[in-house]
């Protein structure tokens, strides 16, 4: 059988869903300018004929490289103790293949600890300690915990204990073979006990990628897992939904849960769905022949 016609490749990212931020709209040129960037270097890994699985850890990595604006890597929000825990998932479509790591510290790049592990473990998700000595067997750069604190967030754990923060960040990702690619990191929610996993990590609620539909939520975090969020768009697209008729469908599903957040969706055609509600989700898609576009 000789293979399909190439596939126009495109890019959807968030950067959380939740309270619009006083900062953004003070901050709003340079915002889009990491919106932009993020898009742009998924772009560029699909542009050079990379894969779906490389573009969104390019997408993610830079977000979680990025201290001012995201919830994810370095500037992360903080647990209730003052400490750091980081999450990410990735999946690859083509075999539903998927690598995830929950509350580790010393990782730079969380992303990229989720791609060791579904390069190189027939696990899926690694916890704490042993998923940070997983990624640094693979190679994965290790730092000091201190490294992801930062001022900002301490004084605003000081200024509002109580008051979770969210903000996890997400890619999906098409290339031109056709393979759909999801990935999704977080710090989870500012105020939150030591130990709590969210559903970032959680293959089926947080992130999902198949063979017709790629898939990053942000938001509620226990809502989205109770509601399988993910997994449940998947099926609804599998039956014949449109993603954006399914991805409505899987957020009320979130919302009759007490829950509230976003996702966004990109199907294997290059359809795309990124809602969310109530409040905001920065966010941003490129397809291939088109100029990217951000909303912050």
């Amino acid at each position: 059988m000789s293979p399909g016609p190439p596939r126009r490749p495109a890019v959807v990212i968030h950067a959380g869903a939740g309270e619009r931020r006083p900062e953004i709209d003070e901050r709003q040129a340079e915002y889009r300018t990491a919106l932009l960037t993020t898009v742009d270097r998924a772009r560029a890994v699909l542009e050079g004929g990379g894969s779906a699985v490389d573009a969104a850890q390019a997408a993610v990595m830079f977000m979680e490289d990025e201290v001012e604006f995201f919830n994810a890597g370095r500037g992360a929000a903080l647990c209730s103790d003052g400490t750091v825990e980081l999450s990410a998932a990735l999946m690859r479509g083509s075999d539903r293949g998927a690598g995830a790591v929950a509350a580790i510290k010393r990782t730079r790049y969380p992303i990229a600890a989720a791609r060791a592990i579904l390069d190189r473990s027939p696990h899926v998700l690694l916890v704490g300690a042993a998923g940070d000595r997983f990624a640094a067997a693979a190679g994965a750069e290790q730092t000091d915990p201190s490294y992801f604190i930062t001022e900002r967030q301490r004084d605003r754990l000081v200024a509002e204990p109580a008051r979770f923060e969210r903000g996890t960040v997400g890619a999906v990702c098409l290339d031109e073979q056709g393979m759909l690619a999801a990935a999704t990191s977080t710090g989870g929610m500012r105020g939150q006990l030591p130990g709590r996993v969210g559903d970032s990590p959680v293959i089926g609620a947080g992130t999902w990628a198949d063979g017709r539909v790629a898939i990053s939520c942000t938001g509620d975090g226990e809502a989205f897992v109770r509601a399988g969020a993910a997994r449940l768009l998947a099926l609804r697209v599998a039956d014949g939904e449109p993603v954006d008729r399914a991805a409505d469908g899987a957020l009320a599903e979130v919302a009759a849960l007490g829950g509230h957040g976003g996702l966004i969706a990109l199907d294997a055609g290059g359809e795309l769905a990124m809602p969310f509600h109530p409040g905001a989700m920065p966010r941003g898609v490129w397809r291939s022949g088109h100029e990217p576009a951000v909303w912050a």
